[in-house]
């Protein structure tokens, strides 16, 4: 079904755009280009909210619709540039680049063997196991940059095999036992690991390249910078969610002993590290050196290397030793899957700000706002539980962060909230709002599908940990930001 065609969904999506370019009066303020491609823009984001075909599929046709219907320029030539532009963002290819090396946490083992390598340090107790389950998304997390595949692919299957060995699962309706338990632990943990590194899921570069366009390049958000910044309250996130979860859902085996008897049997199946994992180790180890900004930070600024080059590099290191094969490359269906639809999406996002629409429409939200007289603390506090809690109508992260996150952030800087500040209180609610709905994000129905938890259970538990997660990152990220000189 995921490679069809939903008529009723693309039935909605099509009305939508004609309904905007031609039923709706261009407001003042607006450009007719800017106003038709506000248009093709919301077509596009409502045809991938209800999955009307594949994402990349829908990319190819919005960038067709852009260069054809010459929004960005009467030039055919000119247009068809404009369309294609995304591409050549450096920060969509860093996002590509990354999903193909995480390749090899899969092939080569390395990420199971994570996994259960800390489970037979803390697998004394069900709480441990959990700790276990988030130190081991926390470690691949700088080198994963997509969610689903390290909660989905990687953690997930480990946390099944774990609950599956104390006799809990769904179909002989012990989910109690432990398995309801340790499912929501390891979902809540990929939101918060998703928050603390660019590339630790595929949206968080759009928000780099919003916030520098917002503020004409003033910021620009390095990976060090990023990494700093979500550090503190990333920990002290992930600190807390074992022990809420166990609040509000109890295990009823708290002591697992056998846990570690099972971990370490798994790794002796896994048998001696390989040369293959070693060298992934090491290309890890290089990637969070390069990206950390460390040899600038010891030898100069002339010895800054660019993070995608940086990508670049390790999958070259990858690919002459023979860890990944190009075949392994052209196989990745999500990495060039990614590398289209970032593509179309960034493209329209930057041309809706360059004819003027983001503008436009940040100035109609900070107009309501400053309309009820609120300091600028009580204005974000506003925008984003606004931002973060109309994640219930959206089923893809990249999509949300696409359609709003621009016009909130500059709203909230023109309400005077300091720019960085203000950038990471949404950065941490775009990962953060993943934890609503077991639609929320790819992870999502990977995790509520295994069966562990009823739909009210899940959302009970995600509205909890939204404003548990988001108090956290507020609160603690402002005195540490503060700390950090950023605000």
């Amino acid at each position: 079904m995921d490679n069809q065609v939903r008529l009723t969904s693309s039935a909605i999506a099509i009305a939508i755009t004609l309904i905007i370019w031609f039923g709706l009066p261009v407001p003042a303020g607006v450009t007719p280009s800017a106003w038709h491609l506000l248009a093709l823009f919301v077509g596009s984001i409502v045809a991938i909210i209800g999955k009307a075909m594949p994402i990349g599929s829908i990319a190819i046709i919005a960038i067709t619709l852009v260069a054809i219907t010459g929004v960005t320029n009467p030039k055919s030539s000119v247009a068809m540039n404009d369309a294609l532009s995304g591409f050549s963002n450096s920060l969509i290819w860093l996002i590509g680049i990354s999903i193909i090396i995480s390749r090899g946490l899969a092939k080569t083992g390395l990420g199971n063997r994570i996994g259960y390598y800390f489970i037979s340090l803390f697998g004394k107790k069900t709480v441990g196991i959990g700790y276990a389950l988030a130190i081991s998304e926390l470690i691949i997390a700088p080198v994963t940059p997509s969610n689903t595949a390290r909660g989905g692919g990687i953690i997930h299957p480990i946390m099944k095999s774990i609950a599956t060995s104390f006799n809990s699962s769904p179909e002989e309706g012990t989910s109690n036992k432990i398995g309801k338990y340790l499912s929501l632990v390891s979902y809540h943990i990929n939101p918060i690991t998703s928050a603390m590194f660019i590339t630790a899921t595929a949206p968080n570069p759009l928000i780099v390249k919003f916030v520098a366009e917002a503020t004409h390049s003033n910021i620009s958000i390095t990976w060090g910078q990023w990494a700093l910044a979500g550090l503190l309250p990333g920990l002290v996130c992930i600190a807390l969610v074992p022990f809420v979860v166990k609040c509000f859902y109890p295990p009823e085996i708290t002591e697992t002993p056998s846990a570690q008897t099972f971990a370490k049997e798994k790794l002796l199946e896994l048998g001696a590290m390989k040369s293959q994992e070693k060298i992934m180790i090491g290309v890890f180890a290089l990637l969070l050196f390069l990206w950390a900004g460390i040899p600038a930070m010891i030898l100069g600024k002339a010895f800054a290397v660019n993070s995608t080059a940086v990508a670049f590099l390790g999958l070259s290191i990858l690919l002459v030793t023979k860890v990944l094969t190009w075949e392994d490359v052209l196989k990745e269906k999500a990495a060039w899957d990614t590398i289209t639809w970032f593509a179309a999406l960034v493209m329209m996002a930057s041309y809706l700000q360059k004819l003027g629409l983001i503008k436009w429409f940040s100035g109609v939200i900070e107009t309501n706002i400053a309309s009820l007289g609120l300091g600028w603390e009580l204005a974000v506090l506003l925008l984003v539980i606004v931002y973060l809690y109309s994640h219930y109508f959206f089923a893809s992260t990249t999509a949300h962060i696409t359609a709003m996150f621009a016009a909130f952030y500059v709203a909230g800087i023109a309400l005077g909230a300091p720019p960085l500040f203000l950038a990471f209180i949404l950065i941490g609610a775009s990962s953060i709002m993943m934890t609503l709905t077991h639609y929320a994000t790819g992870t999502s129905p990977i995790v509520f599908g295994s069966g562990y938890t009823t739909l009210q259970e899940w959302w009970k538990m995600g509205l909890i940990m939204s404003v548990v997660n988001m108090s956290v990152w507020t609160l603690i990220g402002g005195i540490w930001w503060k700390v950090l000189g950023y605000w």
